[in-house]
């Protein structure tokens, strides 16, 4: 049986999932659920989940004054619903992560970025609804 290391977004720990687990995992260490929907990131959080998910990571960059990212949030988050646990789905606030913004080169946002074994794979500028998002995260993973 094969599995897939994924941090906990809470305590930060490791943790090994099976690749054929049903449902929704826990963390062995803190107990909370690996996935609840999209993780806020920061610089640090960001570089960790980067670093040590064996999971695709599919990253929504956005800003509180942006209209169409308010507009988007929810079909990502209905999204992460329907892809967890074989996708892990975040958000950063280019607003308070200006680094990140920059490091990635976000001009526009929403921007959702699929990165794979810590790598970008490909690139999505502007809102889409939950169905959209879907199948372009399938088309990528």
């Amino acid at each position: 049986m094969s599995t897939h290391h994924i941090l906990c977004p809470n305590c930060q720990a490791v943790n090994r999932v099976p690749d054929d687990r049903d449902g929704k995992p826990n963390c062995g260490r803190c107990h909370k659920p690996l996935f609840a929907g999209p993780v806020a990131l920061t610089q640090a959080s960001f570089d960790a989940h980067l670093g040590k998910d064996e999971i695709p990571i599919v990253v929504d960059f956005w800003a509180d004054w942006c209209g169409p990212c308010k507009m988007m949030a929810p079909h990502f988050a209905k999204a992460a619903e329907e892809l967890e646990p074989k996708v892990r789905f975040a958000k950063v606030d280019t607003e308070a992560e200006q680094a990140l913004a920059a490091r990635y080169g976000i001009r526009s946002i929403p921007t959702m970025i699929a990165f794979k074994g810590g790598r970008e794979v490909a690139r999505q500028s502007g809102a889409l609804g939950a169905g959209d998002i879907v199948r372009w995260v399938s088309s990528v993973r």
